[in-house]
């Protein structure tokens, strides 16, 4: 992924001219938000991410078929569950970094609880996309 926003910030820098780091920093945010969108989709839609790769990892949907392009799009808009809540609700107070940060590691430690209270013991996100992990083995060399 460092190499995703590298490559993006720069391009983006580049043909926005931007000079200061801070501006057009929320141009750049949405621009990521696509990039990341695409990457996750298209890698998602082929089964796995350079990531999953290294941990045989594996994403189907619910029949163990691969994944639609739309459904991988699915998936990588409710993801997004494991951040948005806690910055929307934090967005109108005038918060520290530091309160922020430990408001939003909260979330995220609460989500992650909370796949425990699962059926399948997946992702609540994964279970509203009509997705989930497996394990698949690793390619022989």
């Amino acid at each position: 992924m460092f190499g995703v926003v590298f490559i993006s910030g720069y391009l983006f820098g580049t043909l926005s001219q931007t000079r200061h780091a801070l501006d057009n920093r929320h141009a750049l945010q949405i621009f990521l938000f696509v990039i990341f969108g695409i990457y996750f989709v298209w890698f998602w839609a082929k089964g796995q991410t350079l990531a999953m790769k290294t941990w045989d990892i594996r994403l189907v949907d619910r029949n163990n078929q691969a994944v639609s392009q739309r459904r991988a799009l699915v998936r990588y808009c409710l993801s997004w569950t494991w951040f948005l809540p806690p910055l929307l609700a934090v967005s109108p107070f005038q918060l520290s970094a530091g309160e922020v940060t430990v408001l939003v590691m909260g979330w995220v430690v609460v989500w992650a609880i909370l796949s425990r209270f699962h059926p399948d013991r997946q992702f609540w996100h994964d279970a509203w996309a009509g997705t989930r992990l497996v394990h698949s083995a690793p390619m022989s060399r």
